[in-house]
């Protein structure tokens, strides 16, 4: 799930991760879909400082590289790298350095409901984040049904 900044807005993810590295909560609006079904577009998640130690695989973590920030889950922890991927990605990101973690999604606020990330998602949800992943028409029509609840939801 990418969190996407803008060129012109690196100081705003200079900003976010000075106050996370400062031990405060931030608020980002996700914008992508390689977090489905746990993270949909427009959710708003609350990420916490959290040290490095007490990550673990199963964390959904903030990563910033290439002047954006990613939301994926933690997959594996390296000395000298920790690899993330999206749930409904079919390959892992770039290995990520200690230093562009920035923190772990403590809540995703929903239209009607706030949730705390599973750190191991059920059988249904891989299953889910699967076919999303692999059929373009299915991850469109669950988009627009989910846009459409939300619109009722208002």
């Amino acid at each position: 799930m990418s969190v996407m900044m803008e060129p012109r807005e690196d100081h705003k993810l200079q900003l976010a991760a000075e106050a996370l590295s400062a031990g405060h909560t931030i608020r980002l609006q996700a914008q992508g879909t390689s977090m489905l079904p746990a993270i949909w577009p427009g959710d708003v998640l609350s990420i916490e400082h959290k040290p490095v130690q007490a990550m673990v695989p199963g964390d959904i973590v903030l990563v910033a590289r290439q002047s954006r920030f990613f939301v994926h889950r933690l997959i594996e922890k390296r000395k000298s790298c920790w690899i993330t991927r999206g749930d409904s990605l079919p390959q892992n990101d770039e290995p990520a350095t200690e230093e562009q973690v920035l923190g772990k999604v403590s809540l995703i606020h929903k239209k009607t409901e706030v949730i705390v990330p599973e750190p191991r998602p059920s059988l249904f949800s891989r299953t889910l984040a699967w076919m999303l992943c692999e059929w373009d028409s299915f991850r469109n029509v669950a988009l627009r049904i989910h846009s459409f609840w939300l619109c009722r939801a208002e």
